[in-house]
């Protein structure tokens, strides 16, 4: 246990809920499962008598049940004034910090055994890390009770008073119908072609290869991915609720695995929105979100454009959808000679709020990068722009992600390069504190 520095206060160590040893007594079971798909293993045991299997079984189960015993005796998690720490390992020892001004993202997920048992998981998602620290497992109320804590200190509350404050009230701002979000699903031209792939396949190994299995196996390949495209995205995007609370966007979602995701303010690095060929005859629109050290790309699966604008203004106040469409300029008609059939859908335009681009015939994709999160702007012009008197600005986010108006006039380029680079300043002057409740 770490040892508090001199006149500092002792710190308190948790332990998780008491069913986690269930959870980390698998990973020698799996270790055994998969020597035994070893032919040599395999032979093996099924030379030993049968009396020595089955206490090799028994044997097997108690080391593992010990195994996962021990894991969790020995993992605790600490909450500081600055930090949560978490401490792991039984033969080789982690020891993590988090530090809480760099929360990005906190998310209660519970899976569907775990449901049953009472019991969630909190993910953290840290700016500059590629992996999610978790807590696995903790009771419901602990997690959330945890979640509160967690984002009240962020937020900037003492930490004599965070323990306190409980968790914010929600604001519902959005709430996907299950039959809205079945014919989004439906309308997805992937899924649409993926559908036709099976028969075609089939038909098409029969004529040309003379063999029915291999049209089979190509089906049942494309039929997979027709459910990770359809069923596997219902079940997750299943119930989708956007909520507003002073920590920020409560995101609450899915049909068999819950989770609970609450973005705090000012995490959100860029916006896309982005309106699918088939989705237009309908009117939705879907938001996706880049969040710096969370891969949960997902804002709002399919909404109509009222409930889109609704749920923009809470990300990003003073930013109108459709007269940012209105203002976008398109590409200069020479642009063709780089991108024949694609530079009619590219756009670009900025006002005091955001920087954004739009591209996409077929899939129309709008993406929004508020001034205050772009951490650097570039141009870049290969030699047949030069030629054409064409260029690409680029601007960074501190989600690693890049946004590019394609294909301006090059004097127009410059100038934006320059003004965006002004606007930047400028937006992170005025932004909010990190810590939003000193604001």
């Amino acid at each position: 246990m770490d040892e508090p520095a001199a006149g500092a206060p002792a710190v308190r160590e948790r332990r998780l809920h008491p069913v986690t040893p269930l959870r980390r007594a698998w990973a020698p079971i799996a270790g055994v499962v998969f020597l035994v798909k070893q032919d040599w293993a395999r032979d093996w045991a099924l030379g030993l008598d049968p009396r020595w299997l089955a206490a090799g079984i028994v044997l097997l189960v108690l080391a593992a049940g010990a195994y996962g015993y021990q894991s969790w005796r020995r993992t605790y998690y600490a909450l500081t004034d600055t930090e949560l720490r978490i401490r792991s390992g039984l033969l080789f020892r982690r020891s993590v910090h988090i530090r809480l001004d760099r929360l990005q993202a906190v998310e209660i997920a519970e899976p569907l055994l775990a449901r049953l048992a009472g019991v969630a998981k909190l993910t953290l998602d840290v700016l500059g890390t590629e992996a999610k620290d978790e807590l696995a497992f903790l009771s419901k109320r602990g997690a959330r009770e945890l979640r509160a804590e967690l984002l009240a200190r962020a937020a900037g509350f003492a930490p004599e008073d965070a323990a306190d404050v409980g968790e914010a009230p929600t604001r519902e701002l959005a709430r996907v119908h299950p039959k809205t979000l079945a014919a989004a699903v439906a309308l997805n031209g992937a899924a649409l072609c993926l559908l036709l792939a099976g028969p075609v396949s089939v038909v098409l190994a029969w004529q040309f290869l003379d063999s029915l299995w291999t049209g089979l196996a190509m089906a049942i390949s494309a039929y997979g991915l027709l459910w990770a495209v359809t069923g596997g995205r219902y079940l997750s995007e299943y119930d989708w609720t956007v909520g507003a609370s002073p920590d920020g966007l409560r995101l609450d979602h899915g049909l068999l695995d819950r989770q609970h995701e609450t973005v705090p303010p000012g995490r959100i690095q860029a916006v896309r929105i982005i309106r699918p060929l088939l989705w237009r005859l309908k009117g939705w629109v879907r938001i996706e979100m880049d969040v710096a050290g969370t891969h949960n790309g997902v804002l709002l699966p399919v909404a109509d454009l009222a409930t889109a604008q609704r749920v923009i203004a809470q990300v990003l106040p003073r930013t109108d959808i459709e007269a940012v469409r209105a203002a976008l300029r398109p590409a200069p008609r020479r642009a063709w000679l780089c991108l024949p059939v694609r530079w009619r859908g590219l756009g670009h335009t900025a006002d005091d709020t955001v920087f954004a681009a739009a591209k996409g015939l077929l899939t129309r994709t709008l993406s929004l990068v508020p001034h205050a999160k772009v951490q650097s702007v570039r141009l870049r012009q290969g030699p047949w722009q030069r030629r054409l008197g064409l260029a690409d600005v680029a601007v960074d986010t501190g989600a690693r992600t890049v946004v590019t108006a394609r294909l301006r006039p090059a004097d127009q380029a410059r100038a934006l390069v320059t003004d965006q680079a002004e606007r930047s300043r400028t937006g992170r002057r005025e932004a909010a504190p990190e810590q939003w409740m000193r604001a």
